[in-house]
């Protein structure tokens, strides 16, 4: 069975960001990360330590949420590189078991300087929220070494070309 610790980490983030009307599209270097992502507001920063692949780990998530859709950038790093697929495939598992969605199939996906992964992938979801009402979330999970992202974009209904904007931006900068 899997934990559900991951994704609630980064839900329960995502539900304590603070909503801004406009979307204010601009490029995002997170201290850390590794990473440049365009966000269309301020993300809040914040870290949990979550179960992941057998291994407690340090996630650290980018969170913000503008004209009712909320984004979110988590990252985390494992010590074992047998661990970066059992992680990835754990993320997507987690964020379908979190709304209540069937088990995703994931699409392929490429972010220009990731680590080739099978597990790495994209992701659209249907389910519920705790009080009964539809959510959708658009989600890619992606590595880099030892590093494993998660990317989502969660709201009833999600903006294509938010999706596409958020989702299509990350770029590795080293």
């Amino acid at each position: 069975m899997r934990s559900a610790a991951p994704f609630a980490a980064l839900a329960a983030l995502a539900a304590s960001a603070a909503c801004s009307p406009n979307l204010d599209w601009r490029a995002f270097e997170p201290e850390g990360s590794g990473v440049v992502v365009s966000f269309p507001c301020r993300p809040d920063r914040q870290a949990r330590s979550v179960p992941l692949a057998g291994e407690t780990v340090r996630m650290e998530v980018l969170v913000c949420s503008a004209g009712g859709t909320t984004f979110a950038l988590g990252f985390a790093d494992l010590a074992d590189p047998a661990r970066i697929g059992p992680a990835l495939a754990e993320l997507r598992s987690v964020a379908a078991a979190n709304i209540g969605a069937a088990r995703p199939t994931a699409t392929p996906v490429v972010v220009p300087g990731m680590t080739p992964n099978a597990e790495a992938g994209r992701v659209t979801l249907s389910g519920r929220k705790p009080d009964d009402s539809p959510i959708e979330q658009q989600a890619i999970f992606f590595t880099k070494g030892l590093r494993v992202y998660q990317a989502s974009v969660i709201g009833t209904p999600i903006p294509p070309e938010a999706a596409a904007t958020f989702l299509g931006a990350p770029t590795f900068v080293r």
